[in-house]
């Protein structure tokens, strides 16, 4: 069984793209989770809440999840976390013009990101 729970709520858009148009988000395998919840309390956006009695994470919000971020999968002990392929999120850039947002938005934010 997986569990994923979404919550809609309006999010900034990722380098042009409403955020809601990106599948992105984790996807907890409940027949390897061991409830540890190194995912919850890892996640900074908050994308996990936790069901204590089932002892397992859920994907709550799953909109907050940063867009090719894999942290929670990356440190899973038994590996119950997926994400979809980074293959897809490649195919995003060109259609959705990533790579012109991307450098536009670096440049509005000059200041911001300026190494001195």
């Amino acid at each position: 069984m997986r569990y994923t729970l979404t919550m809609v709520e309006s999010k900034p858009p990722w380098h042009g793209i409403p955020r809601e148009e990106i599948e992105w988000h984790p996807t907890v395998e409940s027949s390897l989770c061991i409830g540890c919840g190194i995912c919850v309390l890892g996640c900074g956006p908050g994308v996990f809440k936790f069901d204590y009695e089932a002892n397992r994470p859920v994907v709550a919000n799953s909109l907050n999840c940063k867009v090719g971020c894999v942290t929670c999968a990356n440190t899973c002990p038994t590996h119950a976390i997926s994400f979809p392929t980074l293959t897809y999120l490649h195919k995003q850039y060109k259609p959705k013009n990533v790579i012109q947002n991307s450098r536009k938005e670096i440049q509005e934010k000059k200041a911001q990101y300026q190494y001195t």
